[in-house]
């Protein structure tokens, strides 16, 4: 009697793990294709690797154009007067802001999307905001640098208005205080994001 209550305790029991070994496996089959999604999708953010590259050869054509540009005032430096000098040199530095603003997105882009720049780390040539500049940040820097060039080109502007259609430095006073607004409304979300999230981490602390 007791011997047939063993066979069949054994026979459920094997029955029991027949059952088991399809779930496990599907188990098994369901976590590598879990795994090869969530690191395909990690991996995808190399892609962006391509566009980050062009940003930094596009340096390359600013350069270039500024070097003409340059050379080109040099060339009748002796005939313009000092408006037409202040002029060229804004263009200039219209130039050069444009490259900074390039540097900044390629920078704090690749580090915050990409991939960390181990090339610069303990160099003391590396900008003391590099690894810094969230995404937040980086909004905050973009609309500030558009703003600083906004007024690079309205003061060229104003100092060639009488060549100038007064219907485009008014639409270009629209823009420049519309890149005024839009950096002012993203400092307010930040700010009321980090207070949430201040908030947020206060209450944690309290349920602890």
């Amino acid at each position: 009697m007791e011997h047939s209550e063993n066979e069949s305790q054994s026979g459920s029991r094997h029955g029991a793990s027949y059952l088991d070994e399809p779930s496990s496996a599907r188990n098994k089959v369901g976590k590598f294709l879990e795994h090869f999604n969530e690191q395909t999708l990690f991996s995808a953010r190399w892609l962006l690797a391509p566009l980050y590259l062009g940003l930094a050869l596009s340096l390359c054509i600013l350069v270039f154009k500024f070097m003409q540009y340059f050379f080109k005032v040099m060339q009748s430096i002796v005939e313009i007067d000092m408006h037409t000098a202040t002029l060229e040199i804004l263009q200039l530095l219209d130039i050069t802001l444009l490259g900074n603003l390039i540097i900044i997105v390629i920078f704090s882009g690749y580090e915050n999307f990409v991939s960390k720049i181990h090339a610069a780390e303990g160099s003391t040539d590396r900008p003391s905001w590099m690894g810094r500049v969230d995404y937040s940040g980086l909004k905050i820097k973009l609309i500030g640098s558009l703003v600083a060039i906004s007024v690079i080109e309205l003061l060229r502007d104003f100092m060639n208005a009488e060549h100038m259609n007064h219907e485009t430095i008014k639409w270009r006073i629209f823009i420049h205080l519309t890149f005024i607004i839009s950096g002012v409304l993203f400092a307010i979300m930040d700010y009321i994001a980090d207070k949430r999230a201040l908030v947020e981490i206060e209450l944690e602390q309290r349920e602890l």
